[in-house]
């Protein structure tokens, strides 16, 4: 069945929340890293309760010169012992003292001053984009820390590595899946759009992990540390308290509304940025044929359009945030003006002392920046659902899995057999029609058609890359269907009509199949194929790098080294889909010889459009639509007056006069 990459881009509140719990468990690997930050957030927590009285010191006992004899009252318990040594002596020792109070805090903590934003805290990023996929690397790679200091140094490298590791075994886990797929998976589909998904939609889970399990945490407990202190200080002052706290409600609730409109947005914003992705990618791995039909124009402007519309976006999810934002600080806002008026009040009217202003500031601050990092984590954590999304929707697509009960493949003795094999891709017509024929081991079958025939199909249904939709392939009797995968596919060795090459030497290339084969058997692979010449008269000889996708080679050199690789592999079954659509004359009589050679000991299928490949195979198979309308030997189907092999081989020879 093909399997295409189409997914629904509306994501409920239900299923952001199934998302959110799935992507959690990521987390469970490194639970014991995870404990650890947390605890590291809490102890940076600490300091913020200490945070005002230094400043309220220097303000009330050493500016204004209060006694602290008749304000102790102004302190809380645990910090009295501390206070009273503070504040022993002149006025320059209370400062000096403070000072280095101060400092103490600075080098361990990274806290001073009155406010959250007098604090040393620290975090990184790199330089980054106005659109999801550029942001996504600092998601990937984020460290961060509430804290300064010697502590906050060793939370932000603890971060770091935790985010890291978090988004490697997240990306990894799809890479594998990604290869797990049937080969139809991306028929339909462009690549761009799955490199996108590894890369730029995985990062989504850090974002969601920290703020759901680091914000339900960590905003209560420094939430409930400041209303302690407020209570504990200003108990006496109801309406300040209660002033402060009032702050929460709407912090937590003010978001809410926005939520599905911003999720949304994120969601157009990863889909758009693919398509960007896919586009860039199309166009570079086309660009021979872009160049060749003149149309860089064309694709420049499709390019254009698709990065525009990306940006666009992106623009509409910052817009959505910079409401939100602008709501949450407005509503927040009228609770500061409130209070400041009514402790302006009580400083002015001697029940407070200019000091205590400094440590309401602080609290209130605190407590607001608490409840809007509570608030804000459902919110903020919608643009990270839709790359959940779409990251486990390849995951939960169905990948190859051998059938219950699956047996080993004995090694191939006798042959394979198709027994009324049909196949058609999902919501199609059929692609192969009944197709029957043994293929025995010690033969050379060739698979002839005009394109589109269904050769190919055929050819996939043996390593089990399709499954037929009915009838059955049998290797030595036995249904491969039945048979655990990596026994069959390690049986086979496939040299594909469009040649894969990968970014290493030539000589890594060629060991694919055969980590083990010695330098002997790899020289004669390679000779046999074609390809011993010209890769001795490279710079490095075996060891030159071929870069990516083989990009220093002709087409028919990439060729010939696959070919070495399907050879080496020496395999009981050797299927070649157009070996020699780019050889020589020269190269392809020596390579058909080594194939009917090697056919001795295996079974050889061939797909060819070239006849001369073929004409001394032990069958010729002819393919038209989906059936098998002829079998023989060349000599057999040369001999059958208005067949169909005899008019294909006719019209070959007239278009080569």
């Amino acid at each position: 069945m093909r399997e295409r990459l189409q997914e629904s881009t509306e994501i409920t509140n239900r299923e952001t929340l199934r998302l959110f719990a799935r992507a959690l468990r990521w987390v469970w690997p490194l639970r014991r890293r995870m404990a650890v930050k947390i605890v590291l957030l809490i102890v940076g927590l600490l300091p913020w309760l200490f945070l005002p009285f230094p400043v309220k010191i220097l303000i009330d006992h050493v500016v204004l010169g209060l006694p602290i004899a008749e304000h102790m009252n102004g302190y809380p318990g645990f910090l009295h012992p501390l206070v009273s040594w503070l504040t022993a002596g002149p006025p320059a020792a209370v400062a000096w003292r403070t000072a280095g109070v101060q400092l103490t805090m600075m080098l361990l903590f990274g806290a001073f001053g009155t406010t959250v934003r007098e604090r040393d805290d620290a975090d990184a990023a790199v330089a980054q984009g106005q659109d999801t996929a550029t942001q996504t690397e600092n998601d990937a790679n984020v460290g961060f820390t509430l804290s300064g200091g010697l502590l906050g140094i060793f939370d932000f490298h603890w971060t770091l590595r935790l985010s890291q590791e978090l988004n490697h075994i997240y990306r990894s886990r799809l890479f594998e899946r990604i290869h797990s797929l049937p080969m139809s998976a991306f028929d339909d589909e462009r690549i761009g759009d799955a490199v996108y998904r590894v890369m730029y939609d995985t990062p989504a889970i850090t974002q969601v992990c920290y703020r759901l399990i680091l914000a339900p945490i960590g905003a209560p407990i420094g939430i409930a540390l400041s209303a302690w202190m407020l209570f504990t200080l200003f108990g006496d002052q109801p309406v300040i308290v209660w002033a402060a706290l009032a702050v929460l409600p709407g912090s937590l609730l003010i978001t809410l509304p926005f939520s599905s409109a911003y999720r949304s947005r994120g969601e157009e914003s990863r889909v758009t940025g693919a398509t960007t992705t896919a586009t860039f990618e199309e166009g570079v791995h086309n660009i021979l044929a872009v160049q060749g039909l003149g149309i860089e124009a064309r694709q420049r402007n499709h390019f254009a359009r698709d990065s525009e519309g990306s940006f666009a976006a992106f623009r509409g999810l910052v817009r959505i945030r910079l409401i939100t934002t602008f709501v949450a600080i407005l509503a927040g806002s009228v609770f500061g003006v409130y209070l400041s008026l009514q402790v302006v009040d009580l400083v002015i009217a001697g029940e407070l002392t200019p000091g205590d202003l400094a440590v309401l500031t602080t609290y209130f601050f605190q407590m607001g920046f608490m409840a809007f990092e509570l608030g804000g984590a459902w919110f903020m954590s919608q643009t990270s659902a839709s790359g959940l999304h779409r990251v486990f929707f390849l995951m939960d697509l169905p990948g190859e899995e051998d059938p219950p009960g699956a047996q080993p493949l004995p090694p191939l003795r006798e042959g394979v057999r198709f027994d009324d094999v049909h196949f058609a891709y999902e919501d199609e017509a059929d692609v192969l029609r009944g197709a029957s024929f043994d293929a025995p081991k010690g033969s050379f079958t060739a698979l002839v058609g005009p394109a589109g025939a269904g050769k190919t199909t055929l050819a996939y249904l043996i390593p089990r890359f399709l499954s037929p939709t009915r009838g059955r392939v049998l290797a030595d009797g036995r249904d491969i269907a039945e048979a655990t995968r990596d026994s069959l596919r390690s049986q086979v060795a496939f040299v594909f009509q469009e040649t894969v090459l990968f970014d290493a030497t030539v000589e890594e290339n060629i060991r694919l199949g055969n980590t083990e084969a010695s330098e002997a058997d790899l020289h004669r692979a390679a000779r046999v194929a074609g390809a011993d010449g010209f890769i001795r008269a490279l710079p490095e000889g075996y060891a030159t790098p071929l870069g990516r996708g083989g990009g220093k080679l002709s087409v028919g050199q990439k060729q010939r080294i696959a070919i070495a690789r399907a050879l080496l592999r020496d395999t009981p079954i050797l299927i070649l889909d157009e070996p020699t659509s780019a050889l020589d004359p020269e190269t392809e009589r020596a390579l058909v010889a080594a194939l009917r050679e090697a056919s001795r000991t295996r079974l050889v299928l061939v797909i060819a459009h070239r006849l001369s490949s073929i004409r001394e195979a032990d069958q010729i198979l002819f393919v038209d639509e989906g059936r098998i309308v002829e079998r023989g030997t060349h000599q057999d189907l040369m001999a059958r007056e208005g067949g169909a092999y005899r008019h294909f081989v006719e019209i070959q020879g007239r278009g080569a006069a």
